[in-house]
């Protein structure tokens, strides 16, 4: 498998986590740089038949029309894509920006949302043609859509595709018309974010029929990580957590976009699901997230967590995290797009619950601790590898 070519179809392919991959994509082609932070690059996963950096070829969906290279010269100004890498890369991201097309957005987009999906599972269908691809892996990773509320065509396939038939009617929010065009086009879906997406009855139906695998939801690789480590910890010392609280500082188009309660819901409730699976109780857990523009594209997030020891003796923990949340994205979805494939390779069907190890809410599973996420993702791993 590892001269397949393989399609990457980023959906907001011009925002600040695709941007940062694809030039990550070229750098690591071009030995530019390690591959630190990519997972697939560990030795418990080597060897394994999984699409090589040259074998990757990338397109993708967005609603807006900024270059490639104009948002990677924003990055370099931000300290995620080094000034040397993006002298190296511009003309990939030239060529990579060519391969964007238009986007589905509701308030601008006309006729039935079947059209659309038709249109968009077109230019993914076109790109593997165009490219000779062995198959393309759609992965989202665009702005954070607010909850959308429940639709009984959700649950099923024929109701939904009557209901995107209908002009007046306006059933999936955009990701998960993305994923509905991916599957359509006979890609593997990859949900980075904490919007709706894939996680609907239907979709789900739908990609079982297609014979399709798919994974999500919303990329683990700042606060939840750590708290995926900590937790068990409490819970093993069979220590009583109280409250979990944190604050959420961050700028660039995340913290514009969450600035807003209807699209941080979507995040709040992610978070919240992974915390109470992992001490096995509700906890209070407020958390605030705050745009802060002055910070870019650094996210600063400070957790408290109460926690009673023996004799009711109360204590805490507090920690601080700091990071380029592009830069801990980017590899992670290089990962996916790499780990997808090869389950699609190998014939799997339906969520990919050993793939949780890279989500806060994971689809096909319940496990949220992430040694035992680690382990079952390499014990997979080796089954593919068969």
């Amino acid at each position: 498998m590892a001269d397949e070519p393989t399609g990457l179809w980023l959906i907001g392919a011009r925002g600040s986590v695709a941007t940062t991959a694809v030039s990550g994509l070229l750098a690591l082609r071009a030995g530019l740089v390690p591959a630190t932070g990519c997972v697939t690059e560990r030795p418990e996963l080597a060897g394994l038949p999984l699409p090589g950096w040259s074998d990757l070829v990338v397109g993708g969906h967005d609603v807006t029309h900024t270059p490639l290279e104009k948002r990677a010269e924003a990055l370099a100004q931000g300290g995620v894509v080094p000034h040397h890498v993006l002298g190296a890369v511009r003309a990939g991201l030239r060529a990579v920006d060519a391969e964007i097309r238009d986007g589905y957005h509701p308030a601008t987009a006309d006729g039935p949302q079947a059209d659309a999906a038709r249109r968009l599972a077109s230019d993914i269908t076109a790109f593997r043609d165009r490219h000779g691809l062995a198959r393309v892996v759609v992965v989202n990773v665009s702005s954070t859509e607010p909850p959308v509320p429940h639709v009984p065509a959700h649950d099923d396939l024929g109701a939904l595709e009557k209901a995107l038939a209908d002009p007046a009617k306006r059933v999936l929010p955009p990701s998960s018309l993305a994923a509905y065009a991916a599957l359509n086009a006979g890609c593997p879906f990859v949900d980075f974010t904490p919007s709706t997406g894939i996680a609907l009855p239907a979709l789900d139906a739908l990609a079982r029929q297609e014979g399709l695998p798919y994974a999500g939801r919303d990329g683990k690789t700042g606060e939840t990580l750590v708290r995926t480590v900590l937790a068990p910890m409490f819970t093993a010392r069979a220590l009583r957590v109280r409250s979990w609280a944190g604050t959420n500082l961050l700028g660039g188009g995340d913290g514009a976009t969450l600035e807003d309660p209807a699209h941080a819901d979507s995040k709040l409730r992610s978070k919240a699901r992974g915390l109470e699976a992992l001490v096995g109780e509700p906890v209070p857990a407020p958390l605030h997230i705050d745009n802060v523009p002055d910070l870019g594209e650094t996210k600063t997030a400070w957790d408290h967590v109460s926690f009673e020891g023996f004799l009711g003796a109360r204590m805490s923990l507090q920690f601080t995290w700091t990071g380029l949340d592009s830069a801990l994205a980017a590899p992670l979805v290089l990962d996916l797009a790499r780990l997808t494939a090869a389950a699609h390779r190998a014939g799997e069907v339906g969520p990919l619950g050993a793939l949780a190890f890279f989500f806060k809410d994971p689809l096909g599973g319940d496990e949220h601790r992430f040694a035992a996420q680690a382990d079952e993702l390499h014990r997979w791993a080796a089954g593919l590898g068969r």
